[in-house]
């Protein structure tokens, strides 16, 4: 091959590679922008009190939803907050990498109709400082994706305020 000829190819190579990685960049950068529009709450803000009560601060994402991330068991998850479901409702797929226990069957009323679902047990739900020990979920194979509804179980322990785009969870008590 011509030197000039090869000098040519090298430069369309650097190019394209220049190409590649900067598509690749942006995908990086509008991901996380993504992100952090339907969960906005990767991180929640906690408080903890002189007594050691926690409260938690969700923004609502473009949905008007409260997503959040949080652990069940010490294991990461990311949490719809539901207070609508009487139970934590755990999508099947997320409850078998979870390794939660099935203790039975039941009949759920949902807005879809009546489903059958797993009843199962947490041994503690954890969303930013808040930790609630013992709680009832539900395994609902029919469930789609990894969300999991934070229901009532969850957050009948707990002091609800919305206002102006935000939830606060706090432990009653709690300053």
């Amino acid at each position: 091959m011509h030197p000039e000829n090869e000098q040519k190819q090298i430069g369309k190579g650097m190019i394209l590679g220049a190409w590649v990685l900067a598509i690749g960049l942006m995908t990086l950068f509008f991901q996380d922008i993504l992100d952090d529009r339907e969960n906005p709450n990767q991180n929640p803000i906690s408080v903890v009190g002189e007594d050691g009560s926690a409260s938690v601060t969700l923004h609502q994402n473009r949905a008007g939803h409260y997503v959040a991330n949080g652990e069940i068991n010490g294991r990461p998850v990311t949490f719809l907050v539901d207070t609508g479901a009487t139970n934590v409702a755990i999508p099947g797929d997320a409850a078998r990498r979870l390794d939660l226990p099935l203790l039975g069957y039941a009949v759920s009323r949902t807005a879809a109709g009546d489903v059958r679902v797993a009843r199962t047990h947490l041994d503690h739900v954890r969303l930013g400082d808040i930790r609630i020990e013992d709680i009832s979920a539900s395994i609902v194979d029919r469930m789609e994706g990894d969300e999991i509804l934070l229901g009532m179980s969850f957050l009948k322990h707990l002091e609800l305020t919305q206002r102006d785009g935000t939830l606060t969870l706090r432990v009653p008590g709690a300053p």
